[in-house]
C-alpha cells in the first residue's frame, strides 16, 4: 500500500499538463511503482497506475523476466492486478518511463475494457508529458 502523496509532489505531476489531482495523484503512484520495477535486462524500468470507476487505484512496475517474451509491461500488469481484483470499467492510468510513448499493445490491454480511457505518461520526474486514449 502507498502512502497519500504529499501536496507538492501532487500540484508538480499536474503542471504541465494542468490535470485534475485524482489524476496527478496516479502520476506519484506509478513514480512509486517505478522504483519497485524488477529489470535485470536493462530494459527500461516502467511505473503504471490505474484508477477503476469506483475510484480504487493500482500499481505496479515492469517485470522484466529473463526471456523477453515472458517481460510484462507497467501498464499491463496494473491491468491485471485491478481485473484480478474484479474492475472491469477504468477512469484514467498513468504511466510513467524514460521513453516517449506507450506502446500499441499495452493500450490494446487498457482497451479490451473499454475505449476512450485516458493515459497520461510521465518522465521518471513525474511529470506529466503527453495524454492518449486507449
Amino acid at each position: 500500500m502507498t502512502a497519500d502523496p504529499t501536496p507538492q509532489a501532487t500540484e508538480s505531476a499536474a503542471a504541465a499538463l494542468d490535470l485534475a489531482a485524482e489524476d496527478a495523484k496516479l502520476l506519484v503512484l506509478a513514480r512509486s511503482a517505478r522504483l519497485r520495477a524488477y529489470v535485470p535486462d536493462g530494459r527500461a524500468a516502467e511505473g503504471a497506475a490505474l484508477r477503476d470507476t469506483d475510484g480504487r487505484t493500482y500499481a505496479a512496475a515492469t517485470v522484466g523476466l529473463s526471456r523477453p517474451e515472458l517481460a510484462i509491461s507497467a501498464l499491463r500488469a496494473a491491468v491485471a492486478a485491478a481485473v484480478s481484483s474484479g474492475a472491469r470499467r477504468f477512469e484514467a492510468a498513468a504511466v510513467v518511463t524514460e521513453g516517449d510513448v506507450i506502446t500499441r499493445d499495452d493500450l490494446a490491454a487498457l482497451a479490451e475494457f473499454g475505449a476512450g480511457v485516458p493515459v497520461f505518461l510521465g518522465g521518471t520526474d513525474g511529470v506529466a508529458r503527453s495524454r492518449t486514449t486507449s
